[in-house]
């Protein structure tokens, strides 16, 4: 991934964008031909910012966030980051043979940190995700939350500047979601991390986001944009929240309904 430089007020070199996405598709070879996924799609992540991408199940959210990741390749178009994205999953994927700080250690261990600061480095991550003192728990004695707390302060190890998001929430429970998105925007704004964040949950979208992707159904396109300027704290019952949801949710089915999906 490239990255794209400017001359800060000081003289420092500064990023223009954490992700700058050019005229991006993706196609695989199907049965019937080529398979169109992604369909000419630009998009611009500012350094700092929080950018939800939401769409139907199958508009092709995912394939955007690997290929940002560069897990994948576009098969058109371009994609430039400011240095290498940190990626969380909706899995943990965490090793279960390690504790919860040797997995934060082994992202450092990658990242080049020397071995006599990687303990200390790692405590204070966990401190970060409200974790002060599970470094020597193993993955089976944690909970879903706590879990996903261990993945983001690994995630957050790589020191990227830009941190992709799919769906980390999705599989716990109301309560403990609700929890995590006050605990992802409390470090996403200690840190000044550029976030993008894939979900199918409307409410989710609007109490996170500065600004709320809307994807159309396969192939996937921009079909619309919102600025959220809903100040913070937020919660997924404001009356804000709500009713910026009710104005997505109705464009969402528009699309589904335009593409012949149920």
């Amino acid at each position: 991934m490239a990255t794209t430089l400017a001359k800060a007020a000081d003289g420092t070199e500064a990023a223009t964008h954490a992700a700058r996405i050019e005229h991006v598709s993706k196609w695989y070879p199907g049965p019937a031909g080529q398979q169109l996924v992604l369909d000419d799609i630009s998009l611009d992540v500012a350094p700092g910012e929080f950018v939800t991408l939401l769409g139907a199940s199958g508009c092709g959210k995912s394939t955007l966030l690997n290929l940002v990741a560069g897990l994948d390749r576009p098969s058109g178009g371009t994609i430039t980051t400011d240095g290498r994205p940190a990626l969380m999953f909706q899995e943990h994927a965490l090793f279960p043979w390690l504790t919860a700080g040797k997995n934060i250690e082994l992202a450092l261990k990658l990242r080049g940190v020397a071995k006599g600061e990687r303990r200390g480095r790692a405590e204070e991550l966990l401190e970060l995700v409200r974790l002060k003192g599970a470094y020597g728990k193993r993955v089976h004695e944690l909970s879903g939350g706590m879990r996903q707390r261990v993945a983001m302060a690994r995630a957050l190890a790589q020191e990227s500047k830009l941190l992709l998001m799919d769906e980390p929430f999705a599989a716990l429970d109301a309560i403990t979601r609700d929890v995590l998105h006050d605990e992802l925007t409390r470090i996403w704004r200690e840190t000044q991390l550029s976030v993008l964040f894939v979900t199918h949950n409307v409410r989710e979208a609007v109490r996170l986001a500065q600004r709320v992707v809307l994807l159309s159904s396969r192939p996937g396109r921009v079909a619309r944009q919102w600025t959220v300027d809903i100040p913070h704290p937020r919660r997924i019952e404001d009356t804000a929240v709500a009713e910026l949801s009710v104005e997505i949710t109705e464009q969402l089915r528009g699309e589904i309904r335009r593409h012949g999906q149920h």
